[in-house]
């Protein structure tokens, strides 16, 4: 971890305030302390550790005096982090829970961009796949363990299934993703959603053959170099997956057809959602209603303090933030890690939410 990732509320603030005197000391104006270096940290999510780069990049270019570190460490640690001052951005695919949002009332879960996430499987011979909620809910709890089980045939007519047991892979850090998909297994399955429930870290049964990965790049190459695998990984890797030779599940949506995770049926989740969005744009996606909903989109969150320990620490955390979300949002960027933008009233939100940050 760099040593801009260690500098915490403090450092920051101490950077931030001497850069600010040094504008006053020369007599800028405030058009060119906007200009002045500001560190800035993100971290946390491994789906959205790709965009930030993507983005940070982008804002660079125009922007030359920008100083911003990213890292991958998970949702769980990005949430935590930007709690406790250490970082500017915590990156996440889960927004905040309630009980977080009562013991932080100044954090924000901002949305920046649509995502969602990929069901897929190391089954050699098998190259189209149908699943469900409860599938998998039975997947994960040992229920379900044989690749040709009946419930698996049953959506699967005409494909010749294996006699062999399914190896399901999990995260095994803070993650947004098992956030996302434990909340879609929840919404499924009336016995997870009483026991198991959802979170950023569940704890999954003990089955036999199970494995443990961190990050998406660890379930990636988890489920490559075991035939038979399930895992469930964030879209933004779909390329890599690709190339790994992974196939992708089609999963059933809320008017029961077998839909997979494409642009188009992205978006139409996302747009069944936009008007119902509440102001603080905590509001889950899975199984959204329309036709071709794919059940298991999101909104890709920033975890930011509205109150920063500094104006210009604010300042530059508010300018990259409209960035992300206004070029940031361009098909330039997000088709390179098959995100869509925010639909426009769902944007109107964010960038009241973004003008909160002081």
């Amino acid at each position: 971890m760099s040593i801009k990732n260690q500098l915490g509320r403090a450092g920051i603030a101490a950077l931030a305030v001497a850069a600010v005197a040094a504008t006053a000391v020369l007599g800028f104006s405030s058009a060119a302390q906007a200009q002045v270096e500001v560190p800035l940290v993100e971290s946390g999510s491994s789906l959205l550790y790709p965009l930030f780069n993507l983005w940070v990049e982008g804002y660079t270019s125009v922007n030359p005096n920008a100083n911003i570190t990213t890292t991958s460490t998970g949702s769980g640690a990005g949430i935590a982090q930007a709690i406790n001052g250490l970082i500017n951005i915590g990156a996440s695919d889960a927004y905040m829970s309630d009980s977080q949002v009562k013991a932080h009332p100044t954090m924000l879960s901002i949305p920046l961009a649509i995502s969602s996430q990929a069901i897929n499987y190391n089954i050699p011979g098998v190259t189209k796949l149908n699943l469900s909620g409860p599938i998998l809910a039975g997947i994960y709890t040992g229920k379900i363990t044989m690749w040709n089980d009946p419930a698996i045939a049953a959506a699967n007519p005409g494909v010749a299934l294996p006699a062999h047991v399914i190896v399901p892979v999990h995260r095994l850090d803070g993650s947004g993703d098992t956030f996302i998909f434990s909340q879609y297994l929840a919404d499924s399955d009336p016995t997870w959603a009483s026991t198991l429930k959802f979170g950023t870290t569940v704890s999954w049964p003990a089955i036999s053959g199970e494995l443990g990965a961190k990050g998406n790049a660890g379930m990636l190459a988890a489920a490559a170099a075991n035939p038979y695998s399930v895992a469930y990984i964030g879209i933004s890797y779909a390329g890599k997956v690709a190339s790994a030779g992974l196939g992708q599940a089609a999963l059933l949506d809320k008017n029961g057809e077998y839909v997979l995770p494409t642009p188009e049926n992205i978006q139409a989740a996302a747009n069944s959602v936009a008007n119902s969005t509440p102001p603080d744009e905590r509001i889950s996606m899975i199984f959204s209603p329309g036709t071709n909903a794919y059940p298991i989109v999101n909104y890709e969150y920033a975890i930011v303090d509205s109150n920063q320990p500094a104006v210009a620490v604010a300042g530059a955390v508010r300018d990259f933030l409209t960035f992300c979300v206004t070029q940031g949002n361009a098909a330039s960027y997000l088709k390179q890690v098959n995100f869509l933008p925010l639909p426009a009233p769902v944007l109107t939100l964010t960038e009241a939410q973004i003008a909160k940050i002081q």
